[in-house]
């Protein structure tokens, strides 16, 4: 028996998240919905999905943190449905690794039919593989491991460590501040007086050092956050 298609429908206002639940149903799809970033992540890590509708404006965890770490692992399509209609919005999701951007209010059968391309590409490009390491000019992140590797020697990273590097490595582009760290590894709220995120980046910092003294791998950007060094 072929499995239904199941779409995760992450949107906090609770009648157009409902409204997107039952337009799917009716479409034949199988829908479950979430109504922060935090739960969105949390049925991705428990669950299996086709296809991800998200909302940008999330509590807790915002819909590019849950992007990014999306992208960190997987290549699951994404659809950004937002009321942000701006051009600069529109290229930094996309760069962000989102497949489609859909402006609300979105017509229904234009959203179908975006769904149905995204779907229909998917299963002609499937992936091949689950990527086993994530690589940065000559540093490996192991995702069996758990563990960063410079030249094949381990770096020892802690739990902590290993996450905060692997969001950076993910999107080495992006800026992260400290919210968005604290949010995305700890699951919690950042009280924005927390030194947790300087100790674990000065951390990882030393690790790699002793074993590539004088190469920089994690840029600071004063008074925002932190990226991986061009």
């Amino acid at each position: 028996m072929t499995k239904p298609v199941k779409i995760l429908v992450v949107e906090d206002d609770n009648d157009i998240n409902n409204m997107l639940c039952e337009l799917l149903e009716q479409t034949g799809y199988k829908s479950v919905p979430a109504y922060s970033g935090t739960e969105a992540l949390m049925h991705i890590k428990d669950d299996s999905f086709n296809l991800i509708l998200l909302d940008l404006m999330l509590p807790g965890k915002s819909g590019e943190v849950v992007l990014s770490e999306i992208r960190g692992n997987s290549q699951i399509p994404v659809i950004v449905i937002t009321a942000i209609g701006l051009k600069d919005s529109v290229v930094s999701t996309l760069r962000l690794g989102a497949n489609d951007y859909i402006v609300k209010p979105f017509d229904n059968n234009e959203l179908l039919a975006r769904i149905e391309v995204h779907l229909r590409q998917s299963v002609f490009h499937p992936d091949e593989k689950k990527e086993t390491v994530l690589t940065y000019r000559d540093l490996v992140l192991d995702f069996e491991r758990f563990d960063g590797m410079i030249n094949n020697q381990s770096l020892q990273l802690s739990k902590r460590e290993y996450e905060i590097l692997k969001l950076l490595m993910a999107n080495p582009r992006k800026v992260f501040t400290k919210n968005n760290l604290y949010e995305s590894v700890w699951n919690d709220e950042f009280l924005g007086d927390d030194n947790t995120i300087n100790v674990h980046i000065s951390n990882i910092r030393s690790k790699i050092g002793k074993l590539k003294p004088a190469t920089k791998y994690i840029q600071t950007i004063w008074g925002i956050g932190y990226k991986m060094q061009e």
